[in-house]
């Protein structure tokens, strides 16, 4: 066995691996969006239910992005009295 053809089956194998690689990529990236794109669709109209409130409760009503927030202490309701 020559250098040359150790340097053609390595580069053979680079290669070859390297295809596997991006085939699978291509094809994992390829079905998670063309399965995720089912969660853009409308909440109400979308015949996925995301939540079990969206079946049998009145409609969802979402926050706008401009809504005023502020600090909030979000452990303060659960204090417990100490007994």
């Amino acid at each position: 066995m020559t250098l040359a053809d150790l340097w053609n089956i390595t580069y053979g194998a680079v290669v070859g691996i390297g295809g596997i690689v991006v085939f699978l990529l291509v094809m994992m990236i390829g079905l998670c969006l063309a399965l995720d794109w089912t969660k853009f669709r409308p909440t109400r109209m979308s015949k996925v239910v995301k939540s079990l409130d969206e079946t049998v409760g009145a409609q969802i009503i979402y926050l706008p992005p401009d809504a005023p927030r502020g600090p909030i202490d979000q452990l303060a309701g659960s204090l417990r009295p100490v007994s």
